[in-house]
């Protein structure tokens, strides 16, 4: 088998050929959300300068989404910087002076992060009763207690037992229950509410970990997200200002909006050496050049297919531009591949790819954002959790789709009034959460003022004056919100998918790259097209990477977990080039 190392020595080498023929290796980022962002920037910053970024919708940023109404900034995407110590987002955001108009009660050091640290979680039952203070604070010391559980699996090795289906949710239920059930001291009504409240919290560590269900996340895996020392911070002035930031030291010719991606051709030189799977189209159209004046057509040799020196990638637009590379790095979310892994990639995906996607999970979160002309809630409240006494016994989080509105788990009420008004935020996900989103705002909204008047026992709650919510789970672009560990699946899957291609044995950041790297092996039979067959010539590693909040191991789920993946990948090409750059010119 050929090795595809680099050597600044070799005049034969693949890569030098390549730089000597057509110069700078041509770059393609697919999407530019955080992720795409940070590589293109990290590339553009080490020297490439035929890097090009394709976004499919009509704007940058990803799964951040701040929306300005009036003088007010609303977050449908992310919202928080988790952690401080060692996090990039909040070291940019720091750095710009991005959170000195945050308060002190926006700074959470809590698991479960609110809008404000201040006043008190009122949680509130379907009779319109208010649940007493120390039942609440009982229940959520042990609930904390059986949680901290849940993450030795990983960290310490124990073993998983059947009786818990390595299930997150069904562990943590059957071990908060019977220690409720146990207690001595507390009436039969007392444990009634707690049991009720068992599934009020799932429902919220559903949203959290952006899963249908909390019973889908997997136990033995749980353990491994970490998260960041430090407390939890907003942006007053908009999460989309890290992006803003992040996109002032990429040059605007780079990035094309309103582009999206049918289809990744790779490994075309290996199995097309005289051309491409498909005639290119478009040519001219594309603005590959990357020179100062960043107009297309200055040099109309650039970007054309030489058959000499066939591009081993092949990009596929859905307005039938063809876009050739040297390398691509896919963004695009779990949702995205989950949909369309069959038709986005030619030729197929590794049979161990494909199977990482599956096993992996993604979800779908919303908020429902509701401003009142005057807070009926007291100063005090800093949130209004649902809690349906009906569901003491139940042991499941799924609802018909008539019920859809049982998944809401409560509102939490934005934090200061002087800067939001008078606005609460509440949480859906799930399916339950995709039927929400086929509804109108109409019918959303009296939904949750009906919920609101009856759990708080207040008839007389006004609807709001306005609504506003997200939509990730049927935007096409996304199709969920984040990933995270299905029951099933572990840490190892993320590293496959993160997992560059083609399969190489060895490549020149195999043995540099700080990222772990899975050894190589044989594409699987089933996509003969792919196998290193050392007859065809040297294959070019590292054709199509993959970035994005599901790759990173650690940080899964999170924007700083995106912007580190983005400088992953980026550092392999770096590295890959590194002795080619150094020669200059």
């Amino acid at each position: 088998m050929q090795s595809c190392e680099s050597s600044g020595d070799s005049a034969d080498d693949p890569l030098s050929r390549g730089l000597r023929r057509r110069g700078q290796p041509r770059v393609v980022v697919i999407g530019a959300g955080l992720a795409g962002l940070a590589a293109a920037r990290a590339l553009l910053e080490q020297g490439f300068t035929d890097v090009t970024v394709l976004e499919a919708s009509s704007h940058i940023g990803g799964r951040v989404q701040s929306v300005r109404l009036g003088d007010t900034t609303f977050e449908l995407g992310a919202t928080w910087i988790h952690g401080s110590h060692g996090n990039p987002i909040y070291q940019l955001a720091e750095a710009n002076g991005l959170l000195e108009e945050t308060t002190d009660g926006e700074r959470s050091v809590g698991r479960i992060s609110l809008y404000s640290k201040n006043g008190v979680a009122c949680y509130l039952t379907n009779r319109g009763c208010r649940i007493p203070k120390d039942v609440v604070e009982e229940f959520s010391d042990l609930y904390n207690e059986v949680y901290n559980m849940t993450q030795e699996f990983f960290r310490h090795g124990k073993p998983v037992n059947a009786e818990s289906q390595n299930s997150v949710g069904v562990f943590t239920r059957e071990k908060v229950r019977n220690r409720i059930r146990d207690d001595p001291d507390d009436t039969e009504a007392t444990k009634r509410l707690k049991l009720a409240m068992i599934q009020q919290y799932l429902k919220v560590e559903s949203c959290e970990s952006s899963s249908h269900s909390i019973d889908e996340v997997s136990l033995s895996a749980f353990g491994e997200w970490t998260e960041i020392p430090g407390a939890h911070h907003i942006i007053p002035s908009g999460f989309m200002r890290v992006v803003e930031l992040l996109a002032e030291g990429i040059p605007p010719h780079v990035i094309q909006l309103g582009k999206p991606v049918r289809c990744i051709h790779w490994d075309q030189a290996s199995a097309h050496p005289r051309g491409p799977e498909i005639e290119p189209r478009g040519e001219g159209d594309h603005n590959h050049d990357t020179g100062e004046g960043g107009q297309s057509g200055e040099n109309p040799q650039q970007g054309r297919w030489d058959e000499d020196e066939p591009w081993p990638v092949v990009v596929e637009c859905e307005d039938c531009e063809v876009i050739p590379a040297d390398h691509v790095i896919v963004t695009v979310s779990l949702g995205v591949l989950k949909r369309q892994y069959t038709s986005f990639f030619r030729p197929c995906l590794p049979t161990e790819k494909v199977a990482a996607i599956h096993r992996l999970g993604i979800g779908t979160t919303d908020k429902i954002f509701l401003e009142f002309e005057e807070p009926f809630w007291g100063p005090e409240c800093n949130s209004l959790q649902f809690v349906w006494e009906d569901e003491a016994e139940s042991c499941t989080l799924t609802y018909p789709p008539e019920l859809w509105y049982r998944k809401i788990c409560g509102f939490d009420v934005l934090y200061p009034p002087e800067r939001y008004g008078h606005v609460l935020s509440g949480w859906i996900c799930g399916e339950e959460a995709l039927v929400m989103e086929r509804c109108d705002d109409e019918a959303v909204a009296e939904i949750c003022t009906e919920m609101l008047r009856q759990f708080t026992g207040n008839p007389n709650i006004p609807k709001p004056r306005r609504i506003l919510r997200s939509a990730w789970g049927s935007n096409p672009y996304f199709r969920g919100s984040y990933s995270y560990t299905q029951v099933g699946s572990s840490g190892a899957d993320v590293e496959k998918l993160a997992k560059p291609l083609p399969y190489t044995e060895s490549s020149k950041t195999a043995h540099r790259s700080s990222t772990k790297q899975q050894p190589g092996h044989l594409l699987p039979s089933k996509c003969p097209e792919q196998s290193l067959d050392p007859s065809r010539g040297s294959i070019k590693p590292m054709q199509v990477l993959f970035s994005g909040e599901a790759t990173h191991r650690k940080y899964y789920s999170t924007t700083h977990g995106a912007l580190l993946s983005g400088q992953r990948e980026a550092a392999r090409l770096i590295e890959m080039y590194r002795d080619l750059f150094q020669q200059g010119p």
